[in-house]
């Protein structure tokens, strides 16, 4: 079957009522041609399926579901999902309404049943009360049970069915022909307030439930609710307001302050700050101005301007993102296959055993064996729910899988999320993952008149092509302008002009030489010092002197240095592959601790890199951004694409970080542990709880102590099951997954303490943030760093680190700056 042929759909399932239901389901679909594979999520209600258009279609989907006893929406209106929580929000009414009704009409029955149990008229009206009950309000358990035996099946609805409709049936014989008991010298019960209750006691439970599942979809009720309705459109005749769903390619919208961006789009036309948050997860709004990049979803600030629709409807970075966080929720973890396997034999194996636990009380008991074994039976059928343990891993992974994309983490299926807590090794590119991906002023050094130097140095750059210049403009951002005359770009050199009546050079160390001028020694020191750092000199002079050196590299990202400390804490292995050269690398590599990298390697060779670590039983998590770092994403057993890079990378990875902050790595992979050890949770106390349950119910407590549970009761622990797992499910929602915390151990506080060093070697704004960075860096220092007066105010929230460890990570990640106490 070729893959181009093969399309996805999200479809919403009607009638599944707990966890056998979605394995029927996922069976029937499975096993139809065409079908490659389908995926039903249970607790959203919908299936996944990549199907072959040629031999198989929706609507044969359809009518296969619908042999199975259930129903496929083919003719939603919008996304299944959409539809699949309007259906959702329509039965969790109707199912309030039938639960208060239920609640409302056993409060008599079980007063009535409690107190006037031994009067002939009060049985007969609890009979008369329960029955509305039963076959009313419960009539959907009978209904849906019907149809699963019209097709050889059974579910939760069997059990209920079956368990409700005995003791009723059991409790009516007894009120109309007591005298077969009586004359057997048995007295005869009714059951009537038991079958009700049940009945009561199973829709609040599925009531609870549904309202809890509702919880585990607010990722993508809140990505959801970030579009807006409406966009204004520029026309011919003036600004029209139109719905999102009309706009088109190459219309001109206009934004004003305080909306939302309704599609991506390029800015054609005035300037503002957009609040990119939600994407990016960075604080600060970005300034937008002709040219610039919008995303829809974002907020824009005080400003107005027009932009141009580049991407609509499915195709926008918000559309794609809300795709891969359904899509991810819907897939299924490689431990839920084994629930589904024992969730789809449960049911089966509880009827069996509820017979045989009738005909051992009957062989045990002759006496009262019939009456307590039809009740051991009930309570069998009742408390053995399969809800539990089908809700244990999908609300688990929902919540997971939502907190990582409100945190920037898209994590694109559930088999990510669980091989993310194996990695014991990180392979990361260099540049665009550990450094921003371009050249910038990373260092500077004026002589006297720096003011006019810099200006004069901005008007000439400014007049280059070269990507080295705009980084030099970017750095001089604040100056003003002055005139140039007889401009000149000198190729391999740099460029020359004439400015307040000089003629002035800015470029390498050729064009000095060219033009005999001579740095003076201090310059010359710095400049020699920055190349051994693998950065590029550009200098400043007239025709007479040098007058400023500038040194330019691919900065790192602020959050690189931090994020492989994190790594380290966590016992994880950090390797480097660079296709930059060796100083280069190992300048980078220096400054964020990395001590094992790799440079001059090409994209085939990191492929087989990484294959290399595998072969030595190595778990291998691979961070790239770019069209080279593909085939090392595929060969990883986790990849993560950071999402500033190519498309390619993204469709390749695994997992998306919106922000490309590395330090989202250690988070995933914490968020990893937390919702493994959830779904762990939740698979104990379910299984727990039938191991328990289940014989307790059948009366293997009633030799010993006498004990036999009532039915009501088991409605009620079988129901407080199912709420209690989804609950356990949505307490990761208050989770920690960032911050310096790696682990659940509460973190020591001692009182702060502060302390001021002299920093000595600093020459400019940029030595002085290098150091201020270095000392952030460690952890449980905030340090705040001043150029003048050179001085380091050091503010310690944990222990106290000593001036030789102070000194060590300046020097390592700042580089020959000297700190000494003031």
């Amino acid at each position: 079957m070729e893959k181009s042929k093969i399309i996805t759909n999200t479809f919403p399932v009607a009638g599944m009522s707990c966890a056998s239901c979605a394995v029927r389901v996922d069976k029937t679909l499975n096993n139809l041609p065409g079908v490659v594979s389908a995926h039903v999520n249970y607790a959203s209600a919908t299936v996944q399926v990549a199907y072959s258009p040629e031999e198989c279609s929706p609507e044969e989907l359809k009518r296969a579901v619908q042999a199975a006893g259930y129903d496929l929406r083919t003719d939603a209106e919008g996304p299944a999902e959409d539809e699949a929580e309007r259906a959702r929000a329509a039965h969790y009414w109707e199912l309030k309404r039938r639960t208060l009704w239920a609640v409302g009409l056993c409060l008599p029955i079980v007063a009535g049943g409690m107190l006037f149990m031994d009067s002939p008229a009060v049985k007969y009206a609890l009979w008369v009360l329960s029955t509305p009950v039963v076959f009313g309000l419960g009539r959907g358990f009978f209904v849906n049970a019907w149809n699963q035996l019209r097709h050889m099946s059974a579910n939760m609805d069997t059990l209920v069915a079956v368990s409700t409709g005995i003791a009723y049936l059991f409790s009516l014989f007894n009120l109309f022909f007591p005298e077969f008991w009586l004359s057997r010298g048995i007295e005869p019960h009714v059951y009537f307030e038991s079958a009700a209750v049940i009945v009561a006691f199973i829709l609040l439970g599925r009531l609870l439930e549904e309202r809890a599942k509702r919880g585990t979809t607010t990722a993508i009720a809140k990505l959801m609710g970030l579009q807006p309705k409406t966009v204004t459109v520029i026309t011919p005749s003036g600004e029209r307001s139109v719905p999102v769903a009309e706009l088109r390619r190459g219309d001109l919208v206009a934004v004003h302050p305080g909306e939302r961006i309704a599609v991506d789009g390029t800015v054609t036309e005035g300037a503002s700050y957009v609040d990119e948050s939600m994407l990016s997860g960075e604080p600060l709004p970005v300034c937008k101005q002709e040219g610039a990049a919008v995303f829809a979803g974002t907020m824009n600030g005080n400003g107005a301007f027009r932009f141009r629709a580049d991407k609509v409807g499915r195709d926008t970075v918000l559309a794609r993102i809300i795709r891969m966080v359904r899509d991810a929720q819907g897939s299924k973890a490689p431990v839920q296959r084994i629930v589904d396997r024992i969730a789809g034999l449960f049911v089966p194996a509880i009827l069996l055993l509820a017979v045989l636990t009738f005909a051992v009380w009957m062989f045990l008991a002759p006496e009262e064996g019939f009456t307590r074994g039809l009740l051991a039976m009930v309570t069998v059928l009742i408390i053995a729910c399969p809800c539990a343990l089908g809700l244990a891993t999908p609300t688990a992974l929902m919540v997971g899988i939502g907190k990582g994309a409100e945190a920037g983490i898209l994590v694109k299926d559930a088999a990510s999320l669980e091989v993310a807590r194996k990695v014991d090794t990180v392979v990361l590119d260099k540049t665009g993952t550990l450094t921003e991906g371009r050249p910038s002023v990373v260092d500077a050094a004026w002589t006297e008149g720096a003011e006019t130097a810099r200006r004069i140095l901005f008007s000439l750059e400014k007049r280059s092509g070269h990507p080295l210049s705009q980084a030099v403009v970017e750095s001089l951002g604040g100056e003003r302008e002055v005139p140039v005359t007889e401009f000149e770009s000198l190729p391999g050199l740099g460029v020359r002009g004439v400015a307040e009546g000089r003629t002035w050079y800015a470029g390498n160390d050729a064009l000095l030489a060219r033009c005999g001028i001579v740095p003076d020694a201090r310059l010359r020191q710095l400049a020699e010092g920055w190349v051994r750092e693998a950065k590029t000199v550009i200098w400043l002079a007239d025709g007479e002197r040098v007058h400023a050196v500038l040194a330019l590299a691919d900065a790192l990202k602020p959050s690189s240095a931090e994020a492989v400390a994190r790594l380290h804490a966590l016992g994880i292995t950090v390797w480097m592959l660079t296709g930059d050269n060796v100083g280069s690398a190992h300048e980078t590599a220096r400054k964020v601790a990395i001590t094992r990298f790799r440079a001059g390697v090409l994209p085939h060779e990191k492929a087989e890199f990484i294959r290399q670590l595998q072969s030595e039983g190595r778990t291998v998590a691979m961070a790239g951004d770019g069209i080279n770092d593909s085939a090392a994403l595929a060969q990883a057993d986790l990849s993560v694409a950071m999402g500033r890079g190519s498309d390619i990378a993204m469709d390749t990875s695994m997992v998306t970080i919106l922000a490309s902050d590395l330090r989202k790595i250690p988070e995933m992979i914490r968020l990893s542990h937390l919702t493994v050890r959830t779904i762990r949770q939740n698979l104990f106390w379910a299984f727990i709880y039938n191991l328990v349950a289940i014989p307790v119910a059948a009366g293997a407590l009633y030799p010993l102590w006498g004990f036999l549970l009532d039915p009501m009761i088991g409605g009620a622990a079988m129901a407080l099951s199912s709420v209690s797992v989804v609950t356990n499910s949505l307490r990761l929602k208050r989770r920690r997954i960032g911050g310096e915390r790696v682990c659940d151990e509460p973190v020591k506080t001692e009182k702060n303490m502060k302390k001021e060093f002299i920093v000595e070697g600093m020459m400019c704004h940029h030595c002085r943030a290098h150091v201020e960075q270095a000392l952030n860096a460690l952890e449980g220092v905030k340090a705040v760093v001043t150029l003048d007066p050179p001085v380091a105010v050091v503010e310690f929230s944990g222990p106290e680190i000593g001036l030789g460890e102070l000194q060590k990570a300046v020097a390592e990640r700042a580089g020959e700056y000297t700190l000494r106490e003031r």
